[in-house]
């Protein structure tokens, strides 16, 4: 089973304001509550320490991020890898009348039973903590 979840919201910050967060990999983590911590490995890799409070994963993950597409200042995307997921971000910025659109895609596919139960029942939430982070920033 995938999970995927879409979700657009509106700033009131320029679009540069906005990509000023949404292009940095680490800000784009931090305000992920699995996230427990982020490594820059290069200019456009990082490693993502999650952990998953579900029962056949009892360590910290690493997920090793690459982004793939970068299109400044309008869209960026991302995929993860570990030995339990593998996750695609993907963030476009539109200008509006006074502001920005921002659309959050992501797809999680699990490796391992609970997975995309724990990413189904949760992704929502985390993209509320994405959205603080980034209505906090801008």
């Amino acid at each position: 089973m995938t999970v995927r979840v879409e979700r657009t919201i509106e700033l009131d910050a320029p679009p540069e304001d906005v990509w000023d967060f949404i292009s940095d990999p680490e800000k784009r983590a931090r305000p992920i509550s699995v996230v427990t911590d982020f490594e820059t490995t290069g200019e456009r890799t990082a490693t993502w320490y999650v952990e998953l409070p579900i029962p056949l994963v009892k360590r910290t993950i690493a997920v090793e991020t690459r982004e793939t597409t970068v299109d400044p200042p309008r869209y960026v995307r991302f995929v993860g890898r570990s030995k339990v997921m593998r996750v695609v971000g993907e963030h476009e910025l539109e200008p509006t009348d006074g502001g920005t659109r921002l659309t959050n895609r992501f797809v999680v596919d699990g490796k391992l039973p609970g997975v995309e139960r724990f990413f189904k029942r949760n992704l929502d939430a985390e993209l509320d903590n994405l959205e603080a982070a980034i209505r906090e920033q801008v």
